[in-house]
């Protein structure tokens, strides 16, 4: 049975984008959140912003490098896994990008890629160097499949990372399902929950807590809530309705207007004005 594939397309004049959702197979739910390719054109050089998330993103790409800049320097990189947390993130690229992006839970990353997630936190890693033959031969199975713009065979190279992904899945470490209950317990409320109420569910101390978090998310419980809502207030500030700055704090679970700048300045370096503003015009994302 096919899955069901969702496309958005846009652009500018001189500048378009097209993006493909497909969901992972049964077998990998929970631990694949979604598969997305992706194609971009532009004339010119393109360059963003990357924040901190919770997620692991892993990216394989078809063409040429992406320039992956932070704190400690910049890499080009074609295939790679960006962990969780960290600070924000320069990419750029020389105006043609394809690729496939997967988004992993941390859970699923540590069963898949096989490492404590705690290890990749703040990072990112060459492909091959988390996943060695394996990650090598991905990116070039998924590129062979390549075709233009508006004809990838998405549903093809997403078949072909259920299959991948299904062998590493079974191979892997079992992440522990109490942990993996409190993760998601938190994730489901976009980091809008007392750290005491995991503490409850688990029976844990706070440190035992924080420590386990820690090894398999990459993040401890508060800092895993505070990235999760800054995301959700990102996708807030840059939906429909032009929603006011205070609403974005309420339904964020922040205390106030001024406890979300705090927060922005603090995890995306900018107030939430100035990345409303930064957005780019014509393609997806945020201007460097």
């Amino acid at each position: 049975m096919r899955r069901e594939l969702r496309v958005e397309r846009g652009g500018s004049a001189d500048a378009r984008w097209e993006m493909t959702d497909g969901a992972p197979g049964a077998g990998l739910a929970g631990m694949v959140r979604t598969y997305r390719g992706y194609a971009e054109r532009s004339p010119a050089p393109v360059a963003r912003r990357e924040f901190p998330e919770a997620h692991v993103l892993l990216v394989v790409g078809f063409g040429d490098p992406l320039l992956v800049s932070d704190a400690a320097g910049g890499h080009r990189l074609t295939s790679f896994v960006a962990g969780p947390g960290g600070g924000v993130r320069r990419t750029e690229h020389s105006g043609v990008q394809d690729g496939v992006e997967v988004l992993l839970s941390p859970w699923g990353a540590y069963q898949l890629l096989g490492v404590p997630v705690g290890e990749l936190a703040g990072r990112v890693v060459d492909l091959a160097g988390v996943l060695g033959r394996v990650g090598v031969d991905l990116t070039e199975r998924l590129a062979g499949a390549r075709a233009g713009i508006r004809a990838c065979d998405w549903e093809g190279r997403f078949a072909l990372l259920d299959e991948v992904f299904a062998g590493l899945a079974a191979r892997g470490p079992s992440p522990d399902p109490d942990l993996v209950h409190a993760y998601d317990r938190l994730a489901g409320r976009h980091g809008d929950l007392a750290i005491g109420e995991l503490l409850a569910d688990t029976g844990w101390s706070r440190r035992r807590l924080a420590d386990r978090f820690r090894a398999q998310t990459g993040l401890t419980p508060k800092a895993a809530a505070r990235v999760l809502r800054l995301s959700r207030a990102r996708g807030l500030l840059t939906g429909s309705g032009d929603r006011s700055l205070a609403s974005v704090a309420a339904a964020c679970g922040y205390y106030d207007q001024a406890h979300l700048h705090r927060d922005f300045r603090a995890l995306a370096g900018c107030t939430p004005t100035e990345y409303r503003a930064a957005q780019l015009s014509g393609l997806p994302g945020t201007g460097a």
